[in-house]
């Protein structure tokens, strides 16, 4: 790479934002920060290194791209022996940065350049976590902590998870059902396909769901495409499908009225189906169904893109993951909670080519046509709920979370009652995707730049230029910054158009319920020390705090008497990680209304 001043640097910056080799840091930036952007920059494959520019802080308005302006710098020496010392320490192995002061403006910056590593001294991680999260990955212009499908690419490990031997599932396991409706499948798409003739242990060699070692023992493939529902209860209990029910539009554990569950396990190739009817079952209008096909014609939301969406889960999901696929049914939507963050960046979801984690259950979804191949399932989705007058698929991948959820509203774009909702607005002569930004505020409550650009097909500069145009209009109004911005309905949109199907989000108030934790909570966050040092304990009483209702990060931290930022770094982040929390709104992690509650939905 270049040798850039830090002149050079900051001029990029404040042309482009921040990007995979550039990371601008504040004086205010916590010493973590700073090193885990280090491990990213020595760990990630083929990126060569980055350069971190120090006393630089962004200035993010509504109305322009991220500014960034040159803070004073009090003791830059220090800064840079600290930093140094820290690389040498903090790590596995030491690091050495390469560290310049130079001027900007008149004013002291510190350039750090920070080299790739060797592959064989990969991958570099902070001694206090270990291995997988202590390692770091520079994906995008983020530091994202590492999982276990992250240890194949520094180990160059070129074998796949779905060919682990499980030991004690024999083919005497196998449930003769789904060979048989593999078979009726596979004869449809080609009469003539060799295998249709293998005897069933055969098959099962051929499609690399055996252990090579032992032919009778199947393997992680074997077990989930073709195993009974018995030995895969016994071996991996958790890893099933279940299908939510939920009243209304948001996640709420309301003991009055619970949602209804109905846990499916078994063979892969015959649960798709038994997913599919029972969705159907909840839709509103009626699909046609034959018999060995998942194909139905639909006057409502497509099959085929429900297909795609429930194929993709199940193939590409982690299954190193015990927790369950989820697919939750709300009154204006269906929602796809997948363990397993998407191998392709969000801003390549939809363009040609699959990375694969589970390559030899893809193929046997490929093979049957129960999957598009060659990566387009998302394009195809899209292309079918376009099709079908419904707003866009939208898609969200979390390497923090480890998840990768996809959402499928169920609300007809530009029907009747939409072009009446939408007359208010022609005076501002919006194009189609911002008409779909605004009635997906009205169902949803809010909307961001990787949303936008999703349903809109554009990349993050159009996305970001329509959403503030209608906030010009004042039809948005938008919260956070730079990455974390979201829009919400402005007053415009209120005032013009108040009559909305699904009420926009109060943000003036908190999650409904308790007000205030009871006297117990606040007796034992009272009792802490003021530098309490044990996590655990403090841990328990915000999982105690949370099983009571859902409560936003700064309410926890205000409770706590700590700042928001080091409370979510510390605890809540930690915790959502380790799955002692989730989301209540996990299907935007930036949503204005975010909280967090306990995590007893497995």
């Amino acid at each position: 790479m270049a040798d850039y001043t830090a002149e050079e640097l900051f001029e990029i910056l404040n042309d482009t934002d921040e990007c995979p080799w550039i990371e601008a840091k504040g004086i205010g930036d916590n010493t973590t920060s700073i090193m885990e952007t280090v491990c990213s920059y020595a760990n990630e494959p083929g990126l060569g290194g980055g350069y971190i520019l120090m006393s630089i802080s962004a200035d993010d308005s509504a109305t322009a791209t991220t500014h960034y302006e040159v803070d004073p710098m009090p003791d830059p020496d220090k800064l840079q022996s600290d930093i140094a010392t820290q690389c040498a320490s903090m790590f596995n192995i030491p690091v050495r940065p390469v560290m310049t002061i130079e001027k900007i403006n008149g004013q002291a910056v510190l350039k750090i350049w920070v080299d790739e590593l060797p592959a064989k001294q990969k991958p570099l991680y902070f001694k206090s976590k270990g291995l997988p999260s202590g390692a770091l990955r520079r994906i995008g212009s983020t530091d994202q902590h590492c999982t276990d499908d992250d240890m194949h690419v520094f180990y160059q490990d070129t074998g796949s998870y779905d060919q682990t031997p499980v030991k004690g599932a024999t083919i005497a396991d196998v449930d003769e059902n789904a060979l048989k409706r593999y078979r009726a499948l596979r004869e449809k798409v080609n009469p003539a396909a060799e295998e249709l003739a293998y005897s069933d242990t055969e098959l099962l060699e051929a499609l690399g769901c055996v252990n090579k070692e032992n032919p009778n023992e199947l393997n992680l493939a074997g077990l989930l495409l073709f195993g009974n529902s018995k030995i895969q209860r016994s071996t991996f209990p958790m890893l099933r499908a279940d299908y939510i029910r939920v009243p209304g539009n948001i996640w709420v554990e309301n003991p009055d009225e619970r949602f209804t569950t109905i846990d499916m396990r078994g063979p892969l190739i015959l649960v798709l189906y038994r997913l599919i009817e029972a969705i159907n079952a909840d839709l509103p209008k009626g699909f046609l169904l034959p018999e060995d096909d998942v194909q139905a014609a639909s006057t409502g939301l497509p099959m085929k893109a429900l297909r795609e969406a429930i194929v993709n889960a199940l193939m590409h999901r982690s299954y190193r993951e015990h927790r369950p696929t989820q697919i939750i049914r709300y009154d204006n939507r269906i929602e796809i909670i997948n363990p397993g963050f998407s191998l392709k960046s969000e801003e390549k979801l939809g363009l040609p080519g699959s990375e694969t984690r589970n390559p030899f259950i893809a193929a046997v979804f490929h093979d049957t046509n129960l999957a598009e191949t060659k990566g387009s399932g998302i394009r195809a989705m899209r292309r079918l709920m376009q099709a079908a007058h419904l707003v866009p698929p939208t898609f969200e991948s979390s390497r923090e979370n480890n998840e990768f959820a996809s959402r499928l509203l169920l609300h007809h774009f530009l029907d009747a009652n939409d072009l009446e909702w939408l007359k208010e607005f022609e005076k501002f002569d919006l194009a189609d995707s911002q008409k779909q930004a605004l009635i997906f505020v009205r169902e949803v409550g809010a909307i961001d730049n990787t949303t936008y650009r999703q349903m809109a097909d554009c990349d993050t500069l159009k996305a970001s230029n329509d959403l503030r145009l209608l906030k010009t209009y004042n039809l948005l109004k938008s919260n956070g910054k730079g990455k974390a911005t979201y829009y919400v309905a402005g007053d415009g949109l209120n005032t013009l158009a108040p009559d909305l199907s699904t009420p926009p989000l109060d943000l003036s108030t908190p999650p409904s319920g308790l007000s205030t934790p009871p006297p117990e909570i606040i007796k034992r966050i009272e009792s802490l020390n003021k530098r309490e040092h044990d996590k655990g304990k403090v841990e328990s009483i915000i999982t105690d705090l949370c099983k009571l209702k859902p409560w936003k990060a700064s309410e926890i931290a205000a409770y706590f008497n700590k700042e928001e930022a080091y409370f979510k770094r510390k605890y809540l982040s930690t915790m959502i990680s380790e799955k002692k929390l989730r989301y209540l709104h996990p299907e935007m992690i930036n949503h204005p209304e975010q909280a967090y509650l306990t995590n007893n939905r497995t």
